[in-house]
């Protein structure tokens, strides 16, 4: 039988430099559990020997314990939490308790609602809201942020780093932070808000539309600080597009059918290119020869010939042709057209046109994956009695594989889904609900994934855009 004293030396091993340093302080040490005879004093001899079972277990530290706050949407999820250990907690949304820490796996399931399965790491008292997607979505959505009034467009910057999302019934822009949605910066314009926001490849100046006054606003990006005000000389400014050399800015005048041609050096319109009636989407080629425009007043596709000035329309739908969006080489030009409900494909290089697919009701902004295999569509639904009302039904984002024009996947939206576009790195979709005033963020899945889906939720989500 082991004496006390080479239990003494026994634990010293295991509890390590801090435990030996009470022992010679004080000159005795009281074993775990208060044993009897576990006092001894500094003179006796010991033997070290390994520890028993039972020490090494009642001198481990046991992890330490934090509150979990645990909340989903829908609410009332079946949640599991699985520690590395194996063992497991379960419970429902909304959850609150104080938990082991470290890595958990956390399960919610609920009926009707895709399985969501992620790692969280419990190092300190935590709060965290999860989204439950409807059974079949392929996307998973991560974020909502509420904005200023009538969010117009959203973008990322070039560095994927930030969102900025113009407010047409605002002040200007806001400016928030990508990974957590958290509001950095309000970049006022005046009295008036901002249509389109544009950057820099190096994403160091930002440009930003107004309609009340025909102008465009040239910020700094890292001070947020109004550079300039330009003049477009047309009337009711959208749409810009800056040239392949960003030395040339041209915008499209809503009112005045025209586009300004703008020497970003002087800050001056070099020239006003007629084109179709009411122009919205732009497009100039990489080699600076041509300048597509999307006609609105009656479904319109033309090309200025940047040479000479003169337009060449290429399509009339009779419906209202909105935006366009080029693929990452340049050989194919995308466009929305929400009088027909249609989304078509311009083959560059030929200049002819094809439908590509068809889409929900009044589709508007389009964006593309950086690949350039998938296009997403914003649908704003059918209108109310006016454009500030919210109509019969909800909008939704399709996603279409520009190869097929198959819908690979549809999300519901809210009232009048508006704005959106695509992260750099094309993990991430960003839309704005424009009556709601929010902005909401999925994260995007792999383009096998996706061509794999059987579709995702392209039939299913049909059922949920009448209101009820």
């Amino acid at each position: 039988m082991r004496s006390p004293g080479s239990r003494v030396v026994a634990i010293l091993a295991v509890l390590g430099a801090s435990a030996a340093a009470v022992l010679v302080a004080t000159g005795r040490v009281e074993l775990p559990g208060g044993s009897p005879g576990a006092e001894r004093t500094r003179g006796e001899a010991a033997v070290a020997v390994a520890p028993s079972a039972a020490e090494r277990q009642a001198a481990a530290v046991a992890p330490a314990r934090h509150r979990l706050t645990l909340t989903s949407d829908p609410p009332g999820a079946a949640l599991r939490l699985q520690a590395r250990d194996g063992s497991v907690v379960s419970g429902r949304t909304p959850y609150r308790a104080r938990v082991a820490g470290g890595r958990l796996r956390v399960t919610l399931t609920r009926p009707g609602f895709n399985r969501l399965t992620e790692e969280l790491v419990l190092d300190r008292d935590r709060t965290v809201h999860r989204w439950l997607d409807p059974a079949g979505l392929l996307h998973h959505k991560i974020g909502v942020v509420r904005t200023g009034p009538a969010p117009k467009q959203v973008a990322f910057t070039p560095d994927g780093r930030e969102i900025w999302v113009s407010l047409l019934g605002g002040h200007g822009l806001q400016v928030f932070e990508a990974a957590t949605l958290r509001r950095t910066a309000d970049v006022r314009l005046g009295e008036h808000g901002a249509v389109e926001v544009i950057f820099t490849r190096n994403g160091r100046t930002v440009y930003a539309s107004q309609m009340e006054t025909a102008s465009v606003f040239e910020i700094d990006r890292r001070t947020h600080r109004v550079r300039r005000q330009m003049g477009t000389g047309g009337v009711w400014s959208k749409v810009m597009a800056l040239s392949a050399d960003e030395r040339t800015m041209y915008v499209a005048n809503w009112v005045s059918n025209d586009v300004s041609e703008i020497d970003l050096r002087s800050g001056r319109v070099r020239r006003l290119l007629p084109t179709v009636g009411t122009p919205r989407g732009l497009y100039p080629t990489p080699d600076g020869t041509r300048l597509y425009v999307a006609g609105y007043a009656q479904g319109e596709l033309a090309y200025v010939d940047l040479r000479t000035g003169r337009s060449r329309t290429l399509l009339r739908t009779g419906g209202a042709m909105r935006h366009l969006v080029a693929d990452p080489d340049g050989d194919r030009l995308y466009a929305s057209d929400m009088g027909t409900d249609e989304v078509y494909v311009v083959d560059a290089r030929t200049a002819r046109v094809r439908k590509l697919a068809d889409t929900d009701s009044t589709p508007n902004t389009i964006d593309l994956t950086p690949d350039g295999r998938v296009l997403y569509v914003s649908n704003r639904g059918r209108n109310g009695a006016n454009y500030y009302l919210p109509g019969p039904e909800w909008g939704s984002v399709l996603a279409v594989d520009t190869g097929s024009g198959r819908v690979l996947d549809a999300i519901v939206g809210g009232n009048q889904p508006t704005g959106l576009d695509v992260s750099p790195d094309g993990r991430t979709l960003a839309y704005s609900d424009f009556l709601d005033d929010r902005v909401t963020v999925y994260a995007i899945p792999p383009y096998p994934t996706l061509a794999a889906g059987n579709g995702g939720r392209a039939r299913a989500h049909l059922a949920d855009l009448p209101r009820k």
